[in-house]
C-alpha cells in the first residue's frame, strides 16, 4: 500500500483506501484521478497504451498538475507503469493485462478476502444468518442466470462483486477493507476485457459460492477462508485459459 494511502470514512464506521484524500483544494485531483482510473478499468485507456499529459489535460479539461499528480498515484496503485529504453526518459503507459500478472491478482484478492471470510464466519448467529442470507439470495440469481444461458455480462458481474463485498464488508476492519479496495478494481479490469469468454463457466464459480456459504453458516472460519481463496484460484486458472486462447493485452 502506497504510503500516500489515507483512510477516509465510509458506511457504518469502515473505512476504505483514498488515495487522493490530500486532494486540492477544488479537487481536480480527486476529479483526475477518479477519471483516468475508470477509463483504465473500462478499456477506455487501452492496455499497453502510451500515456500523453497533454492528451489527458485536453480530454479532462484541466491543467498539467493534476493529472501529473494522479498519474503518480495511479502508477502507486498499479495503474500505471514506467519503461525506460537506455538513456532516454522513462514513459508511462497503461499496464498490460498478462497472465502472470492476474494470477498474482487473483491470489492476493483471494487472500484478503479469505481473511475476512474467516472473520464473518465468526460473527454472531443472527449476525451471520442475515449474512448468509443475503449470499443465498445473490448466489441464486447468479445460478438462475446461468441456467437460463442468459450471458448478461454487466448483471453477472455486478452480482458476483455483491456477492464477494458482502463477504468482506460484514465483518472486514479499516485496514482489511482499505487493501481489498485498492487491490480489487485492479482485477476487474480483467473481468472487463475477458468477461465474453468466461460466461459459460459461470455454472463452477456458482457452486465454489455455495461452499463458501456453507462455511459461513456452519460458522467453519478455516473452510469459508479455503473456500473464497479456491474460488479465486480456479477463477485465475479458468482466466489464464482464455488469456491463452484471446491473448494477453499490451505486453507486446
Amino acid at each position: 500500500m502506497a504510503d500516500n494511502v489515507i483512510l477516509a470514512t465510509s458506511r457504518g464506521g469502515a473505512t476504505v483506501a483514498d488515495p487522493v484524500a490530500r486532494e486540492t483544494p477544488d479537487s481536480s485531483l480527486r476529479r483526475c484521478f477518479d477519471q483516468l482510473r475508470e477509463m483504465i478499468v473500462h478499456g477506455r485507456l487501452a492496455p499497453g497504451s502510451r500515456i500523453v499529459e497533454a492528451d489527458l489535460t485536453e480530454k479532462l479539461g484541466v491543467s498539467r498538475t493534476p493529472v501529473r499528480a494522479a498519474l503518480h498515484l495511479l502508477q502507486k496503485e498499479g495503474y500505471v507503469v514506467a519503461t525506460a529504453a537506455g538513456s532516454r526518459k522513462a514513459r508511462l503507459s497503461i499496464a498490460p493485462l498478462t497472465k502472470e500478472d492476474a494470477r498474482e491478482l487473483y491470489a492476493i484478492v483471494g487472500l484478503l478476502e479469505g481473511l475476512a471470510a474467516r472473520s464473518t464466519a465468526r460473527l454472531e448467529p443472527t449476525q451471520r444468518a442475515a449474512v448468509v442470507a443475503k449470499l443465498k439470495e445473490l448466489n441464486g440469481e447468479l445460478r438462475e442466470l446461468y441456467e437460463r444461458g442468459r450471458g448478461d455480462a454487466h448483471k453477472i458481474f455486478e452480482l458476483d462483486r455483491s456477492f464477494h463485498q458482502t463477504v468482506v464488508q460484514a465483518s472486514a476492519g479499516s485496514r482489511l477493507l482499505a487493501l481489498q479496495t485498492s487491490i480489487r478494481s485492479q482485477a476487474e479490469r480483467y473481468w472487463r476485457l475477458y468477461a465474453s469468454a468466461i460466461l459459460d463457466q459461470l455454472g463452477l464459480s456458482v457452486s465454489e459460492h455455495a461452499r463458501i456459504i456453507e462455511g459461513i453458516e456452519g460458522g467453519d472460519d478455516k473452510a469459508a477462508d479455503r473456500a473464497v481463496q479456491a474460488n479465486w484460484e480456479n477463477g485465475a486458472e479458468r482466466l489464464a485459459r482464455v488469456i491463452d486462447t484471446m491473448g494477453e493485452r499490451g505486453s507486446w
